[in-house]
């Protein structure tokens, strides 16, 4: 009877063994879902090269399309779209991208950020406070009479994509969306950075975003730094670098 009973708990003990090996291999397992944030003057087509990798690498991608008329719009976009996933997601901002996921990543199905040349701002911090801090190169945006941004499309390719092909550039400028000067005034209210783990790609050759803003804010936030040799538009001259840090950010979220 007494080996019966030795039997039954050993058993017991091993069949809880099982069970917490199996709770630590879920919760080891990588973030699936990618939320992917373009910025100014952009859309989310240009992350196609980018959300190919990721999908021929068992990732569930999803694309923002922000409205681009308010902070707050776009802030409210975001938060649906990282809502509709089936679990926690890794959320990717580009340029003005990364104001957006700095406020819409406090939501509690974010489990990581990160900042392709993008801005990552402190609560009470808009684009414009931290682009007057270290001015950029570019001289070439604009406004239009009812307070809407955009770029010279005559210097299009030069300040915001230089590496890639110039017809590219040139349908880019032709078609590039115009964000309403209030999203580059608005600050942001509550920075998740302070509270989820971030990884940033410095773009050395951005003449959009000052490359050393990018690399303070990056330090400032304790974001893992990958610097890419690019203009602005790193996802699109850059997919497979790019590509590699999300899904860096996707297993060492899910490690957490």
């Amino acid at each position: 009877m007494k080996t019966t009973t030795r039997v039954r708990r050993f058993a017991t003990a091993i069949a809880f063994g099982v069970a917490a090996l199996s709770a630590q291999i879920a919760t080891a397992a990588p973030v699936k879902n990618v939320v992917l944030v373009h910025g100014f003057f952009a859309d989310g087509s240009g992350w196609q090269a980018v959300s190919n990798i990721l999908t021929r690498d068992g990732y569930k991608v999803s694309v923002v399309q922000e409205p681009e008329t308010s902070f707050k719009d776009d802030v409210a976009a975001t938060t649906r779209v990282v809502d509709a996933q089936d679990g926690p997601s890794i959320l990717v901002g580009h340029s003005y991208g990364g104001a957006v996921i700095t406020e819409a990543g406090n939501d509690a199905r974010v489990s990581g950020l990160v900042y392709i040349a993008a801005f990552e701002p402190d609560a009470g911090e808009s684009l414009k406070d931290l682009t007057t801090r270290m001015p950029a190169a570019i001289k070439s945006i604009k406004e239009t009479d009812d307070g809407h941004l955009y770029i010279d499309p005559s210097q299009f390719h030069a300040d915001f994509a230089a590496d890639v092909p110039e017809p590219e550039a040139a349908f880019m400028a032709s078609s590039q969306v115009m964000p309403a000067v209030g999203s580059f005034t608005a600050p942001v209210v509550q920075a998740a950075w302070k509270s989820k783990p971030s990884w940033a790609v410095v773009a050395a050759s951005d003449r959009t975003v000052n490359p050393d803003l990018e690399r303070w804010m990056a330090k400032r936030a304790g974001s893992k730094v990958t610097e890419v040799n690019s203009s602005h538009v790193a996802f699109l001259s850059h997919p497979e670098e790019i590509a590699k840090v999300i899904e860096q950010a996707a297993v060492a979220s899910g490690n957490r």
